[in-house]
């Protein structure tokens, strides 16, 4: 260990040198909160007599993305072996250090546990925690990390005030973007200059406040019935369950949800929203719509809601296809592992804000100024801003930073990730 030469920020300093046993730190992007991880294995690992070393983030992909470069780099001169392949590093005396995925818990079953780190917590399930790696920690009397950037008051809250009470062997620090003092300010000030306020004090000052209240503001609402000169057509599909229409009365139809079609010119001075299709409509009559408004607007990208809806719509829309010989690709899109409301916000409120998204005049209006108004609003359908939200994923532009085509997740400033 003496060859390993330990360097943290002074917030680092202040929670690694805490001789208590279960430390939460709430902190904001960028702020160091993985490089005080690496280290914390490191030094956990060699310290270690006996048991496991665990680095546990939401997926197994993000805990290789995150961490096995930073613990190569930190660790060179105490590694003895590394196994990308099964993400495991050893230490010179013996320890195991093992990158896990929290989508994974059943990989994490029946070990012993001297160490672990638990990376954006709030976004795994807390099940992971309580029922399988707080039992692995007990025969060893182990220790654990939990680090991330809040997601409204949830699990990862609770155990943040958890920290804050009597239980002397939990301990919550809060630190913000700030507090990096390798980090310039004023990119700090660029971001905020760009993201929604919501998703900048989330994002960058780690707060845990709740998505709530009025998310939209109808002073953010922009009208321009003139078609931009630049940008490119995208399409979106928010699928609704396929009931049959007929049979349903008109009191039933109401509740039903609606599927809903989005079509955005966007380019680098916004989103043109020219139209949103909406309706409840048979699985037929919805790949019929999905077609017509792919050969009317032309889109370079269509992206489809994944999942078994999408699959009921497929062969459809492949059949009418061939018989009008005109082909697309359709892409699928996902929540990208983040809850509805907090996708929408993402993707949608920092925009509307900064007015880099105008509405075309249509009758879809209505129905989708009330939904937007009212959101999060659980008695409120929110078909149409949620397609509308879908277009994140297809329209690849970035209003603050630059990105190349092969990174894995696109960086999108203005939506706040």
């Amino acid at each position: 260990m003496t060859d390993l030469k330990v360097e943290l920020l002074e917030w680092q300093q202040e929670v690694f040198n805490d001789p208590v046993r279960f430390k939460v730190v709430a902190a904001g992007r960028r702020c160091g909160k993985s490089r005080l991880a690496a280290w914390a294995l490191i030094i956990e690992g060699l310290q270690a007599t006996k048991g496991h070393v665990f680095y546990v983030a939401p997926t197994q992909g993000q805990a290789r993305d995150i961490m096995w470069e930073t613990l190569m780099e930190l660790g060179h001169s105490v590694i003895k072996s590394s196994h990308i392949n099964n993400l495991q590093i050893k230490l010179v005396n013996g320890t195991t250090i093992a990158l896990k995925g929290a989508d994974r818990p059943e990989t994490m079953r029946g070990v012993s546990l001297k160490f672990l780190v638990m990376d954006e917590y709030a976004d795994m399930k807390p099940e992971v925690w309580e029922q399988i790696l707080r039992p692995a920690l007990a025969d060893q009397k182990g220790g654990a990390i939990f680090i991330g950037t809040p997601m409204g008051r949830n699990h990862f809250y609770d155990l943040y005030r958890h920290g804050q009470g009597d239980d002397p062997t939990f301990e919550s620090w809060h630190f913000t973007s700030y507090d990096n003092n390798l980090l310039d300010p004023e990119e700090i000030e660029a971001a905020k200059g760009s993201m929604s306020s919501f998703a900048f004090r989330q994002e960058f000052l780690a707060s845990f406040e709740a998505a709530g209240g009025a998310i939209f503001s109808e002073d953010w609402i922009e009208f321009d019935t003139e078609e931009p000169d630049e940008g490119d057509y995208y399409i979106s599909v928010d699928l609704a369950g396929f009931a049959d229409i007929e049979k349903a009365t008109t009191s039933k139809q109401k509740k039903l949800d609606t599927t809903s079609i989005s079509v955005v010119k966007a380019g680098v001075d916004g989103w043109w929203v020219d139209n949103i299709i909406y309706g409840r409509w048979d699985v037929k009559k919805t790949a019929d719509k999905i077609f017509q408004a792919v050969r009317d607007y032309q889109p370079i990208a269509i992206g489809v809601e994944k999942g078994a809806l999408k699959n009921a719509v497929y062969p459809y829309l492949t059949d009418r296809m061939k018989q009008e010989q005109f082909f697309f690709r359709v892409e699928e899109l996902t929540h990208g592992n983040k809850r509805k409301t907090d996708r929408i916000i993402w993707a949608l409120q920092g925009r509307f804000e900064h007015g880099q998204i105008t509405l075309n005049e249509g009758e879809w209006n209505t129905e989708f100024l009330d939904q937007l108004f009212q959101f999060p609003n659980h008695l409120v359908h929110d078909d149409l801003i949620d397609s509308l939200a879908y277009i994140d994923q297809l329209a690849k532009i970035s209003y603050a930073y630059d990105y190349e085509e092969d990174e894995y997740e696109f960086m999108d400033a203005i939506a706040g990730y």
